[in-house]
């Protein structure tokens, strides 16, 4: 990365003035890329081992208030908070990623992550740590990283949780930190499920789309356009051929990985790798990892 570690103490006019109202803020933040002292910054957080279905969802919400005009901030962990950072850098906006580790390369935690966080310093965006470089990743180190996430942050919205997760350290934070709270219902049945929907059963407030937090947190509405985002919006999209418009079919009501559309099309798995790929080249549908597609949002 070419982004040279810089430090701003709790004195300096440059620190995040939100951060500094919390109990235990910071002395010292570490930081690589641009740093602002005052921004809309909303965090998303959630479990790293997501469901389709969290994905899906991780990625049209952070998507929609990046464009909206808020700062989304993670925790740069697998899972959601990883497609959380993939979404925005997408489209080119700002985001924060909240570190457990010190910022240097051979330090940072996931290494898998590396590219994603050059992508995120190249968006004009920044990486965070209270931690010097050198510093390995440990399990008090996270948990306490999470009250930066949530400091930060004019709310928290958590994207399916168990009952004992970092996204319910986060939010336990924000509730101390007198910060708004957001959760997505999931399937009952699911243990990702059990955090969130204990969230919204102690006043978390239940969200489905963008728009929920937007009209909660009630900030700048010259600034964050609220009328241009739409809940549930998809674009219309129509393919060239038969095969594509069946993919886009497919797709219309949920994402699927590659097997799910090939059971759901009839299509041989040569023809609709084929269509996959160039679906994808014309940014009418996205690669959510692991051969998970879904429809573009516009």
């Amino acid at each position: 990365m070419n982004s040279e570690i810089k430090t701003v103490n709790i004195q300096d006019k440059d620190y995040p003035k939100r951060l500094k109202e919390i109990k235990d803020p910071p002395e010292v933040l570490y930081y690589r890329g641009n740093l602002s002292s005052d921004e809309p910054c909303f965090a998303i957080v959630g479990t790293r081992l997501c469901s389709t279905y969290g994905k899906q969802v991780a990625w049209e919400i952070a998507n929609d208030l990046a464009e909206a005009g808020l700062t989304i901030v993670s925790g740069f962990a697998s899972g959601i908070d990883t497609i959380c950072h993939q979404a925005v850098v997408e489209r080119k906006k700002r985001t924060i990623a909240v570190l457990g580790t010190g910022l240097d390369e051979k330090s940072i935690y996931p290494q898998s992550n590396l590219k994603l966080a050059q992508k995120i310093l190249e968006t004009n965006g920044c990486l965070i740590s209270e931690y010097p470089p050198g510093t390995s990743g440990a399990l008090f180190t996270f948990p306490q990283r999470n009250r930066i996430i949530s400091g930060l942050s004019a709310g928290v919205l958590v994207i399916e949780a168990k009952q004992k997760s970092g996204a319910l350290i986060t939010a336990n934070w924000t509730k101390q930190q007198k910060r708004k709270i957001f959760a997505v219902p999931g399937p009952i049945h699911s243990l990702n499920s059990k955090g969130s929907h204990y969230l919204i059963k102690q006043g978390a407030k239940l969200t489905e789309n963008a728009q929920d937090i937007l009209k909660e947190l009630e900030l700048n509405q010259g600034l964050l356009k609220l009328g241009s985002v739409k809940p549930g919006f998809t674009r219309q999209i129509k393919g060239d051929n038969k095969e594509e418009n069946l993919i886009l079919g497919a797709l219309k009501q949920e994402s699927l990985n590659v097997d799910k559309i090939i059971e759901k099309t009839n299509l041989s798995p040569a023809v609709a790798a084929s269509a996959l790929a160039i679906l994808e080249i014309k940014d009418k549908i996205r690669n959510l990892g692991e051969n998970i597609y879904a429809i573009s949002r516009g």
